[in-house]
């Protein structure tokens, strides 16, 4: 038996940050954000606001789209690097929100590679006889941990969550295989040094700025571009499936020129890339979730259709998953 998405779910919070205001806080403009990124507007949590509650939205909203009782569930997989807090998991309080009193309930820390990879432990866990019906989701809430003074991060990342609902199916569809991959060698490019136990949170931390997101720009392109296009070959090529047999492609949604390096190297057509971080930014573990939401309500793809996803984060990791819908 294998594992199938038969219903998702999306939630941003309703305030947003646009260039326009960006350029309030940062020596930046409109023009040199929208063409560096492709970026135009993120959705922001209100402070004191909880990863778990933009999760459990997005995780009623799919549930709603599958038609399944929270009741049904046998299990909770978040990827977050933005928990609500250490422990418990943000998980377990999205499980307590559903009333989903049968699942058991876990976190994973893979940064933007955080759906993919659990996406991939929630297809595990039903093939090995661990559940029948699952609920995987990606949330962050970014804002905590971005340098609004940093002009080349800032402007990059939003809030947001997106969920998907597995069921036990057949092994000749739904999800025909993840794969993962990390590099803890190049942890540097993309980080967060400060609030963990080597940087535990004090007076400080804030002082010296190591609670928010530090990023090497122009290498972490170069990785992101080289990595994502490999391991969507390699889902295509398990599968024995090419490039032009998919019927859409959904990557992270880094920034557009990310997005297009990557669909040119693997000679995806633009009508086959589903892109909306025009509307959200990066929002890390959630942006593929709320893509796969947005790209079913807006009609993109359909029963029988190949769906690619590819994501790369901090660990660096990346990861694909090669769906038949």
């Amino acid at each position: 038996m294998g594992s199938r998405i038969i219903g998702v779910g999306m939630y941003v919070p309703p305030k947003t940050l646009t260039n326009e205001d960006f350029a309030k806080m940062v020596d930046t403009t409109d023009s040199w954000i929208s063409t560096r990124t492709g970026i135009k507007v993120r959705h922001i949590a209100e402070p004191g606001t909880g990863t778990s509650e933009l999760c459990l939205e997005a995780s009623k909203r799919a549930l709603a789209d599958a038609g399944v009782d929270p009741k049904d569930i046998d299990f909770v997989v978040i990827g977050t690097l933005s928990p609500d807090m250490p422990f418990p998991s943000t998980a377990c309080f999205v499980q307590m929100g559903l009333g989903a009193v049968r699942a058991y309930a876990m976190d994973l820390g893979a940064a933007c590679s955080g759906f993919i990879y659990s996406l991939s432990v929630g297809d595990a866990l039903i093939r090995s006889g661990r559940g029948k019906k699952g609920l995987v989701v990606g949330g962050e809430i970014l804002s905590s941990v971005v340098d609004y003074s940093d002009r080349s991060t800032c402007i990059l990342f939003g809030d947001g969550a997106g969920a998907a609902v597995l069921e036990e199916c057949d092994d000749s569809e739904g999800i025909l295989s993840c794969h993962l991959h990390s590099d803890g060698n190049l942890w540097e490019l993309i980080h967060c040094p400060g609030g963990g136990t080597l940087d535990p949170c004090n007076p400080g931390t804030s002082t010296v700025r190591t609670n928010y997101i530090k990023m090497s720009g122009n290498e972490t392109f170069k990785h992101a571009v080289t990595r994502m296009a490999e391991v969507s070959l390699e889902a295509l090529e398990r599968n024995g499936f090419k490039v032009e047999d998919v019927d859409l492609f959904i990557p992270h949604q880094a920034n557009q020129r990310i997005v297009n390096a990557v669909g040119k190297r693997l000679g995806v057509p633009e009508s086959k890339v589903f892109m909306n971080l025009e509307r959200y930014g990066n929002t890390s573990a959630a942006s593929i979730p709320i893509a796969l939401a947005e790209a079913k309500s807006q009609g993109r793809y359909s029963k029988g259709d190949l769906v690619l996803l590819v994501a790369f984060g901090g660990g660096l990791t990346w990861g694909s998953a090669l769906l038949r819908m």
